[in-house]
């Protein structure tokens, strides 16, 4: 029942925020169905619930870890929401860069449409059934496309052709993927299309059609998760959003993905072929972090920016998963301090763009004068994504670099410890200089007044991620440590 409730309260909430007139009533709504959410959340990973629907969904160690980032991070979103909704009120703006006018989505389809986004989250993360979870993952692009198209500019409108189409063949590979899964179960009698039956039966299942199925769901849900060279869809989905969505999308969204590719990954170790499996992922990882390197160096939009360091740690959360044991239970607990740090940065950088009317970094200079708490947090959330002491992103980063070390992978672990020197220089060049350069005379709140960037509602948020980040590097709490120590065995993995 719970784990039902779970899944239909932002399906509900969804259907009144479009039958519902007023804003301020459906901003109330939002918070709500993000409050009974969370609720819920910390009801089902408290009880632990038996499996429902014939096995199809249930709330084990691995689904609670994505299923509290996921409704964390959805409460933080809502209760930005207020305000920035309260802020794109207006009926036109000023595009930010060449002058011409645009008009925002109804915000009745724009609050249904997250809410339809977290009903589909939650579905995927508690999807045990191949099928069942493929849907689910469509669902979720479905759904947070027109979040994407928000501001219904072009720029907008080719991010989010460009999220459905690319995602899409990525979704299409996966199921592909499926079928495979299928017929390397002939032969085995009858068997359910869960992970959990193909994992107890993994040893009876053919090898080269097991093979070619992770193969195609590490391509088609790498897709959807932002590996490179698959990421195409994501720096401009991340940077064309409005925040709060950039925030969910790189904080949640990926994780499911990540989450698909965890569930493959363990079916795999239990046949005897995780050497296989883990050798993809490893490739992958590093081809994720260098490219990201690349495209971080000099860049001059700080969305973007953003985006890429978030290309750059799933390709750390691979990286571990490839590199198993100590490695796979850090990447796990890096998929939590990302999830908070990252969230909160594109918060900031919302009320950045709040505050400059600019994503270029070049024009955003003095923030810690123009815009103090938003400036402190940008800072802040820089040091903590770029795994400075003592954040949590500081201990799973170096808890997959003593998986390498302990592992054997030395090449690996100084090819890692290099990209991850070579990403703190290249953001510190662009962040720092936001934080405390000259703020242009011509800067909107040169003048002092930036109450839209420092309101309540779009600080808070942000200042309570990275304070649970910043928590989380100094002491892990036993229901953390324990969580992640179940969820790390079914990948063949250990929490230390």
């Amino acid at each position: 029942m719970l784990t039902a409730l779970l899944i239909g309260i932002p399906l509900a909430g969804a259907a009144l925020a479009l039958a519902i007139r007023a804003d301020g009533a459906r901003r109330v709504l939002l918070i709500g169905a993000a409050a009974g959410h969370a609720a819920l959340t910390g009801l089902v990973c408290a009880r632990r619930p038996g499996p429902i629907a014939g096995g199809w969904l249930g709330a084990g160690d691995l689904e609670c870890l994505f299923l509290a980032i996921t409704s964390a991070l959805f409460v933080a979103a809502a209760v930005y929401a207020v305000g920035y909704l309260r802020r794109e009120g207006a009926t036109t703006h000023a595009d930010i860069e060449e002058g011409m006018l645009f008009r925002n989505a109804p915000e009745a389809v724009f609050t249904a449409c997250l809410l339809l986004f977290l009903g589909a989250m939650t579905l995927t993360i508690l999807s045990r059934h191949l099928g069942l979870l493929w849907v689910a993952m469509e669902a979720t692009t479905l759904a947070s496309a027109p979040l994407i198209f928000f501001h219904r500019h072009h720029r907008s409108l080719e991010a989010t052709w460009k999220y459905l189409v690319v995602c899409s063949v990525g979704i299409a590979l996966a199921l592909l993927g499926n079928f495979f899964v299928v017929v390397a179960a002939e032969g085995a009698g009858p068997l359910a299309m869960t992970f959990p039956a193909l994992t107890a039966r993994a040893a009876a299942l053919q090898p080269v059609w097991l093979k070619a199925a992770m193969a195609l769901m590490v391509v088609g849900y790498g897709t959807k998760m932002g590996l490179a060279p698959l990421h195409t869809w994501l720096p401009d989905a991340h940077s064309e959003s409005p925040s709060l969505v950039s925030a969910l999308l790189s904080g949640a969204l990926l994780n499911c993905a990540f989450l698909a590719i965890l569930r493959m990954t363990g079916v795999c170790v239990a046949a005897g072929l995780g050497g296989f499996a883990r050798e993809m992922l490893i490739a992958l990882g590093l081809v994720s972090m260098g490219l990201a390197a690349t495209f971080i160096i000099a860049q001059p939009d700080y969305k973007r920016l953003l985006a890429y360091s978030s290309v750059e740690h799933m390709g750390i959360l691979s990286l571990g998963v490839g590199l198993g044991g100590v490695a796979a239970g850090g990447a796990l607990f890096h998929a939590v301090n990302h999830s908070l740090v990252k969230a909160a940065l594109f918060l900031a950088a919302g009320n950045l763009l709040a505050a400059y009317r600019t994503k270029q970094a070049a024009q955003t200079r003095g923030a810690l004068r123009l815009a103090p708490w938003t400036g402190f947090v940008w800072i802040a959330g820089f040091l903590a994504i770029t795994g400075a002491p003592p954040f949590g992103t500081f201990v799973s980063e170096l808890t997959i670099l003593r998986g390498a070390v302990e592992g054997g992978h030395v090449a690996v672990a100084a090819v890692y410890l290099l990209l991850l020197s070579v990403i703190f220089v290249a953001m510190a060049a662009q962040v720092l200089p936001m934080a405390w350069g000259e703020a242009p005379e011509t800067a909107p709140g040169a003048d002092g007044d930036s109450r839209p960037a420092e309101a309540a509602s779009a600080i808070l948020p942000s200042l309570a991620l990275l304070a649970v980040a910043l928590a989380l590097g100094c002491w892990i709490p036993g229901w953390l440590a324990g969580t992640l120590r179940g969820a790390a065995q079914t990948v063949g993995g250990l929490w230390p």
